[in-house]
């Protein structure tokens, strides 16, 4: 499915908090793709020194900057999930610094294809045609919820607050291109992984 008008093959990779989006990542840098992960952009724009805050502290004021200099994400993530607003001016800030890193991280890329992976890539709006193809890790929800308990440490109840806020399951499936199921252990994605991985080669090259 070509979306867009640019020099690469691009796929956006996404799924649900806890679906494992940074193990099948690493699984396809491995096999040669460049991956501009947009968390990884979005935490260094609100790092200290980030490019972001001093437009975050104006706005937000100097409360949600902590000791070092960087986001208070624990205060700014209370916020915005109490208010919808304060949601939509933290986005009006973010959104397009994260854009435009993250093209200039695509036009510098070496690999074989560009992987973008957006946690939120469905819930965006933009993301969907600005790649080539949507791969979609998938997962029982009562997986997620055990998995982001043990690595995070958060109860029940806030793995599943974070999950109402992001698209449900069944909406990810309905934009993808492409599936990996992540129900099983890390055996089980090497293979899904590696006919993907050939397939956007095939992508690519036609592109080339």
């Amino acid at each position: 499915m070509q979306r867009q008008n640019v020099p690469y093959f691009s796929v956006g990779l996404t799924g649900g908090i806890g679906c494992g989006k940074s193990t099948v990542a690493d699984l396809f840098a491995a096999h040669g793709a460049t991956i501009v992960d947009t968390d990884q952009i979005a935490h260094s724009l609100t790092a200290r020194n980030g490019a972001a805050m001093p437009a975050l502290v104006a706005e937000f004021g100097p409360d949600y900057a902590d000791a070092r200099g960087a986001l208070d994400r624990t205060k700014m993530r209370n916020l915005v999930f109490a208010d919808a607003a304060a949601k939509a001016r933290l986005e009006a800030i973010l959104h397009p610094r994260i854009r435009q890193a993250t093209l200039a991280a695509a036009a510098a890329a070496t690999g074989s294809y560009v992987i973008f992976a957006v946690p939120l890539l469905v819930e965006s709006g933009g993301w969907v045609e600005r790649v080539n193809r949507v791969l979609v890790i998938d997962c029982l929800e009562s997986l997620q919820v055990s998995r982001v308990m043990a690595r995070n440490g958060l109860s029940e109840e806030q793995v599943k607050a974070i999950m109402a806020t992001q698209a449900t399951r069944a909406m990810r499936l309905a934009a993808a291109d492409d599936v990996i199921d992540n129900n099983g252990d890390l055996a089980a994605l090497a293979p899904q992984i590696a006919q993907l991985h050939d397939l956007y080669l095939a992508f690519s090259k036609r592109m080339a």
